[in-house]
């Protein structure tokens, strides 16, 4: 069976009579109290053991390593297999008070090695009393420990229960509070929110209409640009098509002339290496006559220095052939020669063989033919170079071409994507355009209505000059200097008092011809018939609207004349009048002057009012 038992392992020194240090172990059971088994190992019986168990620790040492294979133990216990056992063996089946032996066992699949045998004796009565009474001490201890922190926690928890409780009241009364503010807040948020999603439905619903009528506006616009852009592209693939079909029917009429080239090429070398090999047999027999012709070697060094130069003046020559018709021309004609030098070496040799006194003269003959042949094969070697190179070009030519298509191929997916960003320009305008447009025509429109201002302005001005005039001579003297005043002043005087020295409507103009034609004139008429005009006026100012200027029948009729209120509504967005400031619109003198029945203006229904008034 298997146990939990505790191990306590106490160092115990006697001074009596001898200073001693004894080693006591005691095994004991946590469940059951009754079990307990001792064991004192003196210095001396800790030699005994050793040398019966073959121990290498001292007495000294000796704790710690026992401590080390009990944890050992404890550290296997969880195992399926542990390697550290600790076994405690008795010889009965039952554990009554008979000597016990604790082992401490390693297992390994070969052998189990018992590291630590110790034999345990039964605690007797008095020292199970003993320890009973130790554990009962130590129990009440513990309880007496428990106890005082149970009364600590209970008053920590009292003072804690009762300090909550109160701010529980206080956070209930704040909570009943904010629960009413937020009910109320929330119905006033709710009915606000409600009126705002109503209002911005709407919008939302006028704004999806007009972003639908102008996305359909430019779908229609997109997909005319899309198809015109696709017909292009498809024209310019066309072209590029025939371009393609054209350049592949190129490269195989280039293959076709290269295989024909190489294929001649193979043949010229195959007739170059049979001549080497008859080079060689003339060489060789020429070896035997060496000895005979060493002066004459001499001669035929100065020879062959002299086809040196002579070589590298036909390669020159040679490289300035650029037509491959002329090379094979060339060649056709070289065949020609070299059979016909075979022919005269074959009865060169004949000679030879059939004449040996003449061997100087036809050795000199034979030199000069290896000479004429060795050139041959030279310039042969550099035709072959020239084909060579012909062939490269050809085929860097070829290697141009498909780069050349490649470059086409991403130039059109460029312009693909230079036309997207296009039409986004072109939108994008479009929306500028029309932007200008409406504020252009916002201008227009304030232009008008100046320029309406402007002439009623000049109407009212030449109409008070014909009504200052009076009947007498005297009175019209005065009248006329004072209109010969308002002639002579400028149109658009400048500020020299307040430093502004730009010009100034006509409306300035007026303002200041009143003034003085109401301090020179003796007659009070005409201001009063201002003001009381102009009460009149202010009472009825939404009926009036401002009179044709050719129309004099409706002033003699009576009917009032002037401009209506909405002229004199400021805007946010207007461009005011040049060198008008809002003081003077403001004015008294702004309002339209309507003159009385009994005073008809003395102005010819014929006459501008230009005439009595500039600008």
């Amino acid at each position: 069976r298997r146990l939990n038992i505790r191990v306590n392992i106490e160092l115990l020194s006697v001074s009596n009579p001898v200073h001693k240090k004894d080693l006591a172990v005691r095994l004991t059971d946590d469940t059951d109290p009754f079990f307990l088994y001792n064991l004192v190992i003196s210095e001396e019986d800790f030699q005994s053991l050793k040398s019966q168990q073959g121990l290498l620790v001292d007495f000294s040492a000796f704790p710690q390593k026992f401590i080390d294979l009990l944890q050992q133990c404890i550290q296997e216990q969880n195992k399926d297999i542990p390697r550290f056992l600790l076994q405690l063996v008795s010889s009965s089946p039952a554990l009554d008070h008979t000597p016990v032996s604790l082992n401490v066992v390693e297992t390994n699949p070969f052998k189990h090695l018992t590291h630590l045998s110790l034999k345990f004796l039964p605690g007797t009565d008095a020292e199970i009393k003993k320890f009973l009474a130790n554990c009962l001490k130590c129990l009440k201890e513990d309880k007496m420990m428990l106890e005082e922190k149970l009364k600590k926690t209970e008053e920590d928890l009292t003072r804690q229960l009762s300090y909550t409780q109160q701010s529980l009241s206080e956070k209930s009364r704040e909570l009943d509070k904010l629960k009413s503010e937020w009910t109320s807040y929330t119905t006033a948020l709710s009915s606000k929110h409600s009126q705002e999603l109503t209002s911005e439905k709407e919008k939302a619903l006028q704004a999806q209409t007009q972003y639908q009528q102008q996305h359909e506006q430019q779908k229609k616009e997109l997909e005319n640009l899309h198809q015109k852009s696709i017909q292009q592209l498809q024209n310019r693939l066309s072209e590029l098509e025939v371009i393609n079909k054209d350049l592949t029917e190129r490269r195989y009429k280039g293959d076709s002339t290269v295989r024909e080239l190489k294929a001649k090429l193979s043949g010229l070398e195959d007739e170059c290496q049979r001549a080497k090999q008859e080079v060689l047999s003339l060489r060789r027999e020429n070896t035997t006559l060496d000895a005979e012709c060493h002066e004459k070697e001499k001669l035929v060094n100065q020879l062959q220095t002299r086809v040196a130069v002579l070589e590298q003046e036909i390669k020159d020559k040679d490289q300035l052939v650029t037509r491959t018709k002329e090379v094979l021309d060339a060649t056709q004609e070289q065949k020609v020669i070299l059979e016909e030098s075979t022919e005269e070496k074959q009865r060169h040799i004949e000679k030879l063989e059939t004449t040996i006194k003449s061997l100087s003269a036809e050795l000199l003959k034979a030199n000069e033919i290896i000479k004429k042949l060795q050139g041959d094969l030279k310039t042969l070697m550099s035709k072959l170079k020239l084909k060579n190179t012909v062939t490269i070009q050809q085929e860097k030519l070829l290697a141009e071409k498909e780069e050349k298509l490649q470059k086409e191929q991403r130039e059109s997916q460029e312009m693909g994507q230079s036309l997207r960003m296009k039409e986004q320009e072109v939108c994008k305008l479009q929306e500028q355009l029309e932007s200008t447009i409406q504020k252009l025509e916002e201008s227009k429109q304030l232009l008008k209505t100046n320029e309406n201002v402007i002439t009623w302005l000049n109407r009212q001005l030449s109409e008070v000059q014909m009504a200052k005039k009076p009947d007498t001579p005297a009175s019209a003297h005065a009248g006329g200097r004072a209109a010969g005043s308002a002639l002579s002043m400028p149109d658009r005087p400048s500020f020299h008092s307040s430093g502004i020295s730009h010009p100034i409507s006509p409306l300035y103009a007026f303002q200041n011809f009143l003034e003085p034609a109401q301090s020179k004139n003796g007659n009070s008429q005409c201001p009063v018939q201002l003001n009381s005009q102009l009460s009149k006026l202010s009472r009825c100012s939404d009926a009036h609207t401002v009179p044709a200027a050719g129309h004099t029948a409706n002033k003699e009729n009576g009917e009032q004349l002037g401009l209506e209120s909405k002229y004199f509504k400021k805007k946010d967005d207007s461009i005011p009048l040049r060198g008008l400031s809002q003081n003077t619109l403001n004015s008294e003198y702004l309002r339209p002057y309507v003159p009385s029945r009994a005073q008809p203006s003395p102005r010819a229904a014929g006459t501008p009012a230009s005439a009595y008034f500039p600008g």
